[in-house]
């Protein structure tokens, strides 16, 4: 397999479930204090130089369910950093009024906006957008096809084709109306988190970024980095083979946890001993691939990471934080990791058969 070569030095976000529970040691008690502490926290990586805040949308369960209120929010208190999801699952979605409140969020945002959109994960609860309004066909059991329409609608509607009927009351004429508010760049910056090889080309097939997480819902054999190296490899091949002329972004996912301090060393210095390994398990009737934790001092870190192969091929690393620690803890680790990348982007790629 090819070498994947990324152009630029690499992007480094943080992507954040927005879990809270009141139970011992969490400092994020309720609702309300994951949400203003995922703002604190935008706010503090972009004055440490981070460059994208983002949030895992999950329903029926104490994590963040509603993105828009809350990158709006971030938006407006902030003015460098991106801010994006990684993923909302388009089974839940009315693609009309979500397209209403993307653009919202990124007029905002001055065009900050980076929207990750996909099927999604397993839920806590079962078939949980039939409650929503949205019942899949009989032939569609997971609703991927129903996601993948709504993302038709959705990204049509963000691109400004009409989508209702005028009415000549109002309007004194006839015709078709978009949605508003449009915001003219929002197309290029939408998402697709695929977890296999073939939908990273499906991806590639419909224009959109690609979005790849720690977990890919097959396996092959390879160690993780090499599967998810050949799935942007596969991604980048059909993007160049459809003519598209804009360059396309390719973002992975990692939990990486500098030990520092010894707080960071008190929370996982245990964990980096049994996570240094990747994981194979069953996911929704396959075998899936889990990728490895890097836990460790910062120079052994900058070691591991230069070497992971989809970490050297993508521009977008989405650092996943502990977010029940607070904010300051995570601003800390955010810092570190970043100056820990600030070597990982020095050192010289590896050879690669």
């Amino acid at each position: 397999m090819p070498a994947c070569v990324r152009i630029d030095m690499t992007k480094i976000g943080f992507l954040s479930f927005g879990h809270w529970r009141d139970v011992p040691g969490s400092k994020v008690r309720s609702g309300r204090e994951a949400l203003v502490q995922a703002i604190d926290l935008a706010v503090a990586a972009e004055e440490a130089g981070v460059d994208g805040a983002y949030f895992r949308v999950h329903h029926f369960a104490p994590q963040q369910a509603a993105p828009f209120p809350l990158l709006s929010a971030i938006a407006a208190r902030t003015s460098r950093i991106e801010i994006g999801t990684g993923v909302i699952d388009m089974r839940y979605e009315n693609p009309l009024y979500m397209a209403e409140e993307a653009a919202a969020a990124d007029l905002i945002s001055g065009g900050r906006l980076q929207l990750g959109v996909s099927r999604g994960s397993p839920e806590t609860a079962l078939a949980g957008y039939q409650q929503f309004g949205y019942v899949p066909e009989s032939s569609d059991p997971n609703g991927a096809d129903m996601a993948r329409a709504h993302t038709d609608v959705f990204r049509r509607a963000i691109a400004g084709e009409p989508m209702a009927n005028a009415n000549p009351q109002m309007t004194g004429s006839v015709g078709s109306l978009p949605v508003f508010p449009l915001s003219e760049t929002l197309p290029d910056r939408i998402w697709w988190g695929a977890g296999t090889r073939a939908t990273a080309e499906w991806t590639a097939e419909q224009g959109l970024n690609l979005m790849s997480s720690t977990l890919l819902t097959e396996d092959t054999g390879v160690p993780f980095d090499e599967l998810q190296a050949e799935q942007i490899q596969r991604f980048r091949d059909t993007w160049a083979a459809m003519g598209w002329e804009r360059t396309p972004r390719v973002s992975v996912s990692r939990s990486i946890i500098p030990i520092t301090d010894d707080e960071s060393r008190h929370y996982f210095g245990v964990r980096a001993q049994v996570e240094r390994q990747d994981q194979v398990g069953h996911l929704d009737g396959g075998l899936a691939r889990f990728g490895r934790s890097y836990i460790g001092e910062p120079e052994d870190l900058v070691a591991a990471l230069a070497t992971d192969q989809a970490v050297r091929a993508a521009d977008t690393v989405l650092v996943t934080v502990p977010n029940q620690l607070g904010v300051d803890f995570n601003a800390r680790l955010l810092a570190a990791v970043k100056d820990v990348f600030s070597e990982v982007d020095a050192a010289p790629a590896p050879a690669v058969s």
